[in-house]
């Protein structure tokens, strides 16, 4: 394999990676899987929660892509797209937006200022449900995620729709 082929093999998995953590960020932990989630937006004691455990099972796919791509050297480039993902998750959610282990720079402006702004958007809502911003590396605009939060809150919002800016707003704002 030429080296721009591994390349862009740990970007596309890099990638997939946000897609897929926003899926299950969604769907799992905000669905059937919160009983282990519910420990990340409730107060609680020591270094870890509960839901640290899918760190643990979404380990398990990198590590045996790597055994299999000791054979079929392209899963060990997704393996290590997925491993990059995993560390830039950590700085991000762990130690950024969460401050574990000892980490204290809070982002004045720009790209982190928005990745904090609209995880503890996502942490206003007590509960499963009614929650935006699953992913973790691309953020919408903190004025957009309170405009949908104010929508989800009340049912007579609950039908929004994005302006051209990308912004949104009530369906019935036109009339």
């Amino acid at each position: 394999m030429t080296w721009f082929e591994k390349l862009a093999i740990v970007v596309f998995m890099v990638l997939f990676m946000e897609c897929f953590a926003w899926a299950a960020h969604r769907y799992v932990m905000h669905g059937w899987g919160w009983g282990w989630h519910k420990s990340h937006h409730e107060d609680h004691e020591g270094w870890f929660e509960k839901n640290d455990l899918y760190a643990v099972v979404f380990a398990i796919v990198p590590i045996v892509l790597f055994v299999v791509g000791l054979w079929w050297e392209p899963l060990w480039w997704a393996a290590l797209g997925i491993t990059v993902y995993g560390g830039i998750y950590a700085f991000v959610h762990d130690m950024l937006v969460h401050q574990r282990g000892g980490f204290r720079w809070v982002p004045k402006q720009g790209y982190f200022k928005r990745l904090l702004q609209a995880h503890r958007l996502h942490h206003a809502v007590e509960g499963k449900d009614g929650t935006v911003s699953h992913g973790f590396l691309f953020a919408r605009k903190p004025a957009v995620l309170k405009a949908q939060l104010r929508a989800n809150a009340d049912p007579q919002r609950r039908a929004v729709r994005a302006d051209k800016a990308g912004n949104l707003v009530s369906a019935d704002a036109k009339k």
